[in-house]
């Protein structure tokens, strides 16, 4: 059951009582994700912007701010970044969130982790990208992980649908 805004944002204080304490990756990402939250309920434009703006503000100190944290909180932190700029792209459909995205996701592609392939294909796919979205897509669908119905169904893919590698792509994971 989705958390209520107003337990959202009651735990966004206590965690940021927390912080005046001692920041931890842990705590960042935690932070970042109820804004993350706020974002999705709000359908005020303004607060989305705002909300937006300090996860990705906390995301971007949690990912820097610590000398050691285990690697799958480090993705974690990188995962919800480009998250974040990919929901600033679907709000303002401008190029360089999806661009930013890439950048923080492509090194991490020595990880083998499918949401990074994901993310990678969804920002390929945002800017208009077929070749990479199809790689990224490719090396997706090789994982465990791979979603056949989020793929199916995302609004980002809209332009594949009809595309004989997309249709092989989905077909191969049916079975």
């Amino acid at each position: 059951m989705p958390a209520t805004t107003k337990e959202i944002i009651a735990r966004i204080g206590e965690t940021d009582q927390l912080f005046l304490n001692g920041n931890t990756p842990e705590l960042a990402l935690e932070r970042a994700d109820l804004r993350l939250q706020l974002v999705t309920i709000s359908q005020v434009r303004q607060e989305q912007m705002h909300f937006l703006q300090e996860a990705i503000v906390l995301l971007e100190q949690g990912r820097v701010e610590f000398e050691e944290m285990p690697l799958q909180l480090y993705i974690n932190l990188s995962l919800h970044l480009a998250k974040a700029y990919m929901i600033y792209f679907e709000l303002t459909k401008e190029d360089r969130f999806a661009l930013i995205t890439q950048q923080i996701l492509k090194p991490m592609t020595n990880y083998e982790n499918a949401d990074i392939y994901f993310f990678l294909a969804y920002a390929s796919a945002s800017k208009k990208e077929p070749a990479l979205t199809r790689h990224w897509l490719n090396k997706y669908s090789k994982t465990p992980a791979f979603d056949l119905e989020l793929v199916h169904q995302h609004p980002a893919f809209d332009d594949y649908r009809k595309l004989d590698w997309f249709i092989k792509l989905l077909r191969s994971r049916m079975h």
